[in-house]
């Protein structure tokens, strides 16, 4: 579709993934930014269609956009240019946030052949990556899944709490628990479930705002430190990794195997220590785990 050589050296040194998509959203030109933002090589997807399994946008609540309410497609039928946040879906499985813009694609006769999408990668790339050589020097680096291990977190809290009872400064913590993990080890192997552990760690890193803090308590269990938030933005905050985490899919084979956590929230309060700060989001947890999973409790 690109054929004039030096328009598309243009497009292919943009730092936007952009592709483009005929009338039935089949995919016809995939420039090198897509591939590096999606995992996904042109070949791989070219020819394809765009809701095959390939980008799967859905938006912060998990819901599935290719279903219903696909900005390309709709921009497509009605001319209306479209700017929206979403997420897609990487190669690897996890969920990465992005800035999508999708245009019509006109003919030289005025005709509508397709459309066009560019998308930013909106994930904290780059700060998670000096984050990570920091962790690995100072050895508070958990190495399978590159988030901070269980002492760093410990240490994080006792300095936060200090804050919330010297600054009154808020934070939550996220305590959070992969469903039937047992079961990935026992079905599929332990070098499965070590994946399994490191899609749901490149979803927190890709959806993390700078100043959060993920890191891997031990075994299946995750926490997150979140500072400067409020109860209600905490609770919002759980829902939207929860259901990230679930929309996410790890290509096992042929099978694609889901995930999914269960979560319990709780704001810091100003009498709590390290211990009855984590005590009570395990208790928020566990009620998570009994209510039937894949759900958050907060007090």
């Amino acid at each position: 579709m690109i054929e004039n050589i030096s328009y598309k050296h243009i497009v292919e040194s943009i730092n936007d993934g952009l592709y483009f998509v005929d009338k039935n959203r089949i995919i016809t030109y995939w420039n090198s930014a897509a591939e590096r933002i999606t995992g996904y090589m042109a070949e791989e997807v070219v020819g394809n269609s765009c809701a095959d399994n390939i980008l799967t946008h859905v938006d912060d609540e998990g819901n599935n956009l290719c279903l219903g309410g696909c900005p390309l497609s709709k921009t497509i039928e009605d001319g209306k240019s479209r700017e929206t946040n979403v997420f897609l879906n990487h190669k690897n499985g996890y969920r990465v946030p992005v800035f999508v813009r999708a245009n019509q694609l006109i003919d030289e006769h005025g005709q509508v052949i397709g459309g066009i999408e560019l998308f930013t990668d909106m994930s904290n790339v780059e700060a998670n990556e000096l984050r990570v050589k920091e962790l690995e020097r100072l050895a508070l680096l958990d190495k399978l899944t590159e988030l901070a291990n269980r002492h760093y977190l410990e240490n994080e809290i006792e300095a936060r709490l200090h804050d919330l009872s010297r600054n009154n400064i808020p934070f939550g913590v996220l305590f959070m628990d992969i469903d039937h993990f047992k079961t990935f080890n026992d079905t599929y192997g332990h070098n499965v479930g070590d994946k399994v552990l490191q899609l749901v760690a490149k979803t927190f890193v890709a959806n993390a705002r700078p100043y959060d803090l993920y890191g891997r308590w031990g075994g299946e269990e995750f926490v997150a430190i979140i500072r400067n938030v409020s109860s209600q933005d905490l609770e919002k905050k759980g829902n939207r990794i929860r259901a990230l985490v679930q929309s996410s899919c790890l290509m096992h084979e042929t099978e694609k195997l889901s995930v999914t956590i269960s979560i319990g929230v709780t704001m810091a309060r100003g009498n709590d220590t390290l211990d009855t700060l984590i005590k009570r989001a395990d208790d928020h947890l566990y009620q998570s785990k009994q209510a039937g999973r894949n759900r958050i409790t907060i007090d």
